[in-house]
């Protein structure tokens, strides 16, 4: 019997009260999602935490609101009271908007309004600052809203200890003073960013550039954060330009504040000659901020050529898929090495210490989950490669990266979770026949498919500027994204080779 069989729609993957994915299991699912149809969202019990706040917090902020006499107001909850008042700046002074602190817990409370609590849901998202999801557990249990909190394996020791060493060990020739911990690795990457943006507009650079098609919420942050982004915020779409790059530094490189990239990048998986690249920074004074989640710092060596990692331990560190928390590497031999290390600590969030307990005990699998999926990727890519239905598939040894790639990889094995491909015919037929579980999220024990461009940008998949969009930066809007997890190849293969029948 398979290890694969259809999820329910809106149920948890994996199905723990802290699971971060959700199934979306038909195309009808993912589009009812996006659209919020009443019969698709009501059934949906979670998901991505950064995207559909999770119950206990839904219920974490109606006790609040009750108990502060607060009825018809919105609240929003957060990860500290710093976050609060990002969050009420942000939504300006029309918004009625207020800080509250309450029984250990701060967040943005306002009247009821359907347009502020959209902003207030997109600047969480895109900065990672929302309340995890168990203190917001421990909260209701504190009020006698719930008996006691869920069971788990937790760590007992020093978790932080735990994590940081294994980061550690892990980028190599670092110490506990280059590594910082955040609540999310989208915190990672915003608290990563407002530091070398601190930094750099001290010395008048203000020009971020970003290189290639990268997450959405790593895009809105350039878009959205930087000071001027008319001015500010510059989008190089061919990763392989070295030459294009290197001309817009000579025109403009007293300027450029910095480069933030994936490495790969997310979802066509493209390395850029990253040596070259942190080469050229250091030649103008710019930053590299680079984001190696998608193949995994276990699989690639990047921090000698970056000045900051920002890396999500919600994949692959946190592999049975139940904790956000991300990471901050410095470069200890960058030159802006010890500023970093000063600017950092004020403008990333803090890391819950029940999150901390649960991943210290998930990531002594780290290395063994990664070298799992090593062995198992090559199967899985030989035969969509091979298959007479796929049109296009894309993984880190693509011809465009593989010179790249190799030069970074830990070891030629280290080939990474996430294939991109795209099916000959109709997606739906695809993908609602496919036994793989499906919602978003990688770096899993648990292999993970979705239809990724429509879960990240279904407002350019649905406008025929957005498509346009789209193809000027190589993406197929019915792009689907696999992460291979733990599970047998053949178990894999044979999922794939039903739904492609």
């Amino acid at each position: 019997m398979s290890v694969f069989t259809h999820i329910p729609l809106g149920q948890r993957i994996p199905a723990s009260l802290h699971g971060v994915s959700c199934s979306l299991p038909t195309m009808r699912a993912v589009i009812g999602y996006e659209e919020k149809h009443p019969e698709i969202v009501s059934q949906m019990t979670s998901g991505y935490p950064r995207f559909v706040q999770h119950p206990f917090l839904k219920q974490a902020s109606a006790h609040l609101l009750q108990a502060l006499g607060l009825a018809g107001q919105s609240l929003w909850l957060t990860s500290s009271h710093r976050a609060a008042e990002a969050l009420r700046a942000w939504l300006g002074e029309s918004a009625g908007a207020h800080v509250v602190d309450h029984g250990g817990l701060s967040g943005v409370h306002f009247p009821t309004n359907p347009d502020v609590f959209a902003r207030a849901k997109i600047f969480l998202q895109h900065t990672g600052m929302l309340l995890s999801s168990r203190e917001a557990e421990d909260y209701l249990v504190r009020v006698g809203e719930l008996p006691s909190p869920s069971p788990e394996p937790s760590f007992d020791g020093y978790p932080g200890a735990r994590v940081k060493g294994a980061l550690i060990r892990a980028f190599g020739n670092i110490t506990a003073e280059d590594v910082f911990l955040s609540n999310s690795g989208m915190n990672a990457v915003y608290g990563a960013f407002r530091a070398g943006e601190g930094l750099q507009r001290a010395k008048g650079r203000h020009i971020w550039i970003q290189l290639g098609w990268l997450y959405l919420d790593t895009i809105a942050i350039l878009q959205k954060f930087t000071t001027d982004p008319s001015a500010d915020y510059v989008h190089v779409k061919d990763v392989f330009d070295l030459k294009a790059l290197k001309s817009y530094f000579q025109e403009h490189g007293a300027q450029i504040a910095g480069i933030i990239t994936e490495v790969p990048t997310n979802p066509l998986i493209q390395t850029p000659d990253l040596p070259a690249l942190y080469e050229l920074c250091r030649e103008h004074d710019a930053l590299l901020i680079v984001d190696p989640t998608v193949a995994s710092p276990l699989n690639i060596d990047v921090l000698r050529y970056s000045d900051i990692l920002a890396n999500s331990l919600t994949k692959f560190a946190a592999s049975e898929g139940d904790v956000l928390m991300g990471s901050v590497i410095v470069n200890p031999h960058s030159r802006h090495a010890n500023e970093l290390r000063r600017l950092l600590p004020q403008e990333l969030e803090p890391v819950y210490s029940r999150d901390v307990a649960r991943l210290a005990t998930e990531i002594a699998d780290f290395e063994s989950v990664i070298n799992q999926i090593n062995r198992t990727a090559p199967s899985v890519i030989e035969f969509l490669q091979n298959h007479p239905k796929i049109k296009e598939v894309y993984w880190s040894l693509h011809p465009d990266s593989k010179e790249n790639y190799l030069r970074l990889a830990r070891t030629p094995e280290s080939v990474g979770s996430m294939i991109s491909f795209v099916v000959k015919g109709p997606l739906a037929a695809f993908y609602d026949r496919l036994r793989l579980p499906k919602g978003p999220s990688f770096g899993m024990k648990t292999t993970l498919i979705c239809p990724f461009i429509y879960l990240a940008h279904y407002d350019l998949v649905t406008s025929e500027s957005g498509r346009a969009e789209l193809a000027n930066n190589g993406l197929d809007p019915e792009l689907l994204r696999l992460s291979i997890g733990c599970e047998p190849a053949e178990e894999i293969i044979g999922a794939l080779a039903e739904a492609l029948a």
